[in-house]
């Protein structure tokens, strides 16, 4: 039980720290946005390559600081671990900002509405893709593309094994 107490106390200090580092990305991210908008490139391309520059960002910080494993030797599996996870939750920010700008409604259409709305949608999925599946699964918080994969691997063929006996 303590052991489970421990996991969860470890989990929320880092969903504090990832959610200090996204407020990073956040602003970030705005900063980004809004000199390209101020430059009048469009919302949509525009938010494509603020969202790039704030994932970067997070990067850096969530494994230097927040995780604390980033090595030269594991530099790049950590880095490519990291975006192809947490491409998924920014394409959904993407995807948010993007449909609620294009409603044309006066308080949904709102740029930092969209801006907030999307952010939120992307930190739930990239702190739980940065905690469990690239910085959490070894004990030491730190792992490989390689481990991860065969992590996934693990937990697949254990469901299989279980739900084998419960299909006679």
């Amino acid at each position: 039980m303590a052991a489970i107490a421990g996991s969860r106390t470890r989990t929320g200090h880092l969903a504090l720290l990832h959610c200090m580092t996204a407020c990073l990305g956040f602003a970030t991210d705005a900063a980004v946005l809004s000199l390209l908008l101020h430059l009048h490139m469009e919302p949509a391309w525009a938010r494509v390559i603020s969202l790039t520059t704030a994932m970067q960002a997070t990067f850096w910080v969530n494994g230097l600081f927040v995780f604390r494993c980033l090595t030269r030797k594991g530099l790049g599996a950590a880095w490519l671990g990291y975006m192809v996870t947490n491409g998924f939750g920014n394409f959904c920010n993407y995807w948010v900002f993007v449909t609620l700008v294009s409603l044309h409604h006066p308080i949904l259409s709102n740029r930092g509405f969209g801006l907030v709305a999307g952010g939120l949608v992307a930190w739930s999925i990239n702190f739980s893709c940065a905690r469990y599946l690239i910085f959490g699964v070894r004990g030491d918080g730190c792992v490989s593309i390689g481990e991860v994969a065969k992590g996934m691997a693990s937990r697949l063929s254990q469901l299989a094994g279980t739900l084998r006996p419960l299909r006679h």
